[in-house]
């Protein structure tokens, strides 16, 4: 009873066991044991702040192996993950992340000049291409019309099969990752993908122009370990599948969502429309984090004990999964007044805390492209890896004289849904 509420509802059901079990209470999901939810800022900073040998969270993610690999910096803890980690920075910060932030913004504003007036828009599959798009581009960097094709179909055929039906995502964390990849059904669907990209990589390796291009796949192919030696073709693969999957398939929901919350509240959509027309984004800042406040990418993320452990002032077993909360530590009436009410204006005069607002994670596995590329020094500016939501706010707010109308489906897609 546990795993399906949490698979089909896992908000209203997180929020019923709060109010009856208190910040901190346990659940038990098919496959994956015992996991205990914080949804108190201390505990989280417990967490987050703890020995990461202790708090394994590649190990947590296992679920994702099938899809990700056994390479992929999610799934992996201790020394190899610090390693593939600092393999991914580069890439993902500084002017190189500037660059990618301005492709994002060409490719959303010429989405958003597609869209129809006066009519039905269902967002959800429309971010979901727009984000393949920039993923395309600027993390494979593939050019050529036909295999851009082939592999936007090859992509989307496997994620639909996966990510996208929650009933077969629970059917995977059901049956464990094990059975998982032996299953012909799945190894018929990742087969195409993985020979595509493959020889993407080959391709890319053998490329004498490779130095001059700068999406992440050629920055990957020369990146090399401590020892000297480069990435291998399995490495780039599943970190290639782990930038397009972790991120990317979750952001949609939240992207779709944002302008649905706006609509909803004229006076918000105004004044968003004012300060673009200023070329000022100090509310549109504050409204990206409201839309992650209230619709974080995750709803959890989740940490499996190697030791003993005392976190929240309740002692934990060696085995078991904790899980900060990200959902419920963003409804706290007494961090934000009307939690469940769309105010953009809070995050005006009160910044966000490192506990408190956590939609991308938090410690030593925070996501990595959470920070700015624009200012480092500024750690709560909007996300680099939002600027695809933050382009389309402010695109459609430019268009005055447009009404845009959001269908029922597209609403109830927008209410996306995670179990990892």
């Amino acid at each position: 009873m546990q795993t399906a509420a949490w698979v089909t509802r896992p908000g209203p059901f997180m929020e019923r066991c709060r109010a009856r079990y208190g910040d901190t209470f346990r659940m038990r999901i098919a496959n994956e044991g015992t996991w205990v939810m914080l949804a108190d800022p201390d505990a989280v900073r417990q967490v987050f702040t703890g020995d990461p040998r202790l708090l394994h969270a590649g190990e947590a993610n296992a679920v994702l192996r099938p899809l990700l690999g056994r390479h992929s910096v999610l799934l992996l803890d201790d020394a190899p993950h610090l390693a593939q980690r600092k393999l991914l920075l580069p890439p993902l910060h500084g002017e190189r992340m500037k660059r990618y932030g301005d492709l994002m913004t060409r490719i959303a504003e010429d989405e958003v000049a597609g869209w129809p007036v006066g009519e039905a828009l269902a967002l959800m599959p429309r971010m979901q291409g727009l984000t393949l798009e920039i993923i395309l581009r600027a993390v494979f960097g593939i050019r050529e019309a036909d295999r851009l094709d082939r592999l936007r179909r090859l992509l989307s055929t496997m994620l639909d099969s996966t990510m996208r039906r929650p009933t077969a995502f629970a059917a995977m964390a059901m049956l464990g990752p094990k059975r998982v990849e032996q299953l012909g059904v799945f190894r018929r669907v990742i087969a195409p993908v993985d020979e595509l990209l493959f020889d993407e990589i080959h391709r890319r390796r053998s490329d004498p122009g490779v130095a001059e291009r700068d999406d992440i796949l050629s920055l990957l192919v020369q990146a090399s370990h401590d020892d000297g030696t480069p990435m291998s073709d399995q490495e780039l693969r599943d970190e290639l599948l782990s930038l397009r999957v972790a991120g990317p398939e979750t952001t949609p929901t939240t992207r779709a969502r944002a302008p649905e919350r706006r609509l909803r509240h004229p006076a918000a959509w105004q004044r968003l429309r004012d300060e673009a027309a200023a070329g000022e984004d100090a509310y549109l800042d504050a409204t990206v984090k409201e839309t992650l406040r209230l619709r974080p990418v995750l709803p959890i993320v989740v940490r499996r004990l190697r030791e003993p452990m005392e976190i929240g002032g309740y002692h934990l077993p060696a085995g078991i999964t904790v899980a900060p909360c990200i959902y419920l530590v963003h409804r706290r009436a007494d961090l934000y007044p009307e939690p469940h009410a769309f105010r953009p204006e809070r995050f005006l005069t009160t910044p966000p805390g490192t506990y408190t607002w956590i939609p991308f994670g938090g410690g030593v596995r925070r996501c990595l492209g959470a920070r700015s590329g624009a200012d480092p020094g500024d750690q709560w500016r909007v996300p680099r890896n939002d600027l695809v939501g933050v382009a389309c706010c402010r695109a459609a707010a430019r268009r005055r004289s447009r009404r845009f109308l959001l269908s029922s489906r597209a609403a109830l897609a927008a209410r996306g849904r995670c179990a990892v």
